[in-house]
């Protein structure tokens, strides 16, 4: 992911640095009751996207920084439902999250300067540059948080995992973003995590899988806010083949490659 340049100054030392980490439930907190201020348009991408500043109302908090994709801004797709991809961001953190994953940043549904869209937590990308050769040994480990979302991908039906989508932020967490191409009912996947094609599934990895699967009321109840019932049913489709084949899928290169690798 480019970097945004988005920082905070320090009161004592007037030196800008990345927010600080927050936990998940504290961070779920402030992008739902934040006041949303400073709205920039990030100049590149499909759909409109907002980089924009995060107040706490408690004095003691920090501000932050959040990336602000409103529903009014989003360019209509023939294979998606129209302004349903603000709901797929959300619904991404939302599996994720239910999974224990955390590689998707915390992301809410709530109204903005613009109307009703998703707003996802910024991560500030590391600052260490990488060539392009490091660039693709890095995204080519097979690390668990890489399992992680190479796993996230196919139950989402990601089709637009680029390298640009994938992220290692200033605190060193791996993560996914720009997750609104998800969860179509038809075959959609496109990646570019195609290190574990063929290979076992980690046990933890398909025991988390198999406990959400395992209570499928509440797996509906969850999604039904942002998914349709049909998309629903696909995901859990797609559980039930990892967890019956317990391997990750091989991939069609003519396929499952996302345009442009980038």
């Amino acid at each position: 992911m480019p970097d945004l340049h988005l920082r905070l100054e320090d009161s004592e030392s007037d030196c800008p640095g990345p927010p600080p980490a927050l936990d998940a439930d504290v961070a779920i907190t402030l992008l739902s009751h934040a006041e949303i201020s400073g709205e920039t348009l990030v100049p590149w991408g499909s759909n409109y996207t907002f980089a924009v500043a995060l107040q706490p109302k408690g004095a003691e908090q920090v501000k932050q920084f959040g990336i602000y994709k409103p529903r009014r801004g989003e360019r209509p797709l023939w294979d998606f439902p129209p302004r349903t991809l603000y709901l797929r961001e959300w619904a991404s953190w939302l599996l994720a999250n239910v999974l224990g994953w955390n590689i998707v940043p915390p992301t809410v549904v709530r109204k903005g300067p613009y109307g009703v869209g998703s707003l996802q937590l910024y991560h500030a990308p590391a600052t260490e540059a990488f060539d392009e050769d490091q660039t693709l040994e890095f995204w080519s480990q097979t690390t668990p948080a890489m399992e992680q979302i190479a796993l996230f991908d196919l139950i989402a039906n990601n089709a637009d995992r680029k390298l640009t989508h994938l992220l290692r932020d200033q605190h060193d967490r791996i993560c996914g973003i720009d997750h609104g191409l998800t969860f179509n009912i038809a075959p959609k996947l496109r990646t570019v995590l195609w290190q574990f094609a063929g290979e076992p599934i980690s046990d933890e990895l398909l025991e988390a899988i198999a406990q959400l699967r395992n209570d499928e009321d509440a797996l509906r109840t969850m999604f039904l806010p942002a998914l349709a019932p049909e998309e629903i049913e696909a995901m859990i489709d797609r559980m039930d083949m990892l967890l019956v084949r317990g391997r990750h899928p091989y991939l069609d290169p003519n396929v499952n490659i996302p345009y442009g690798w980038w």
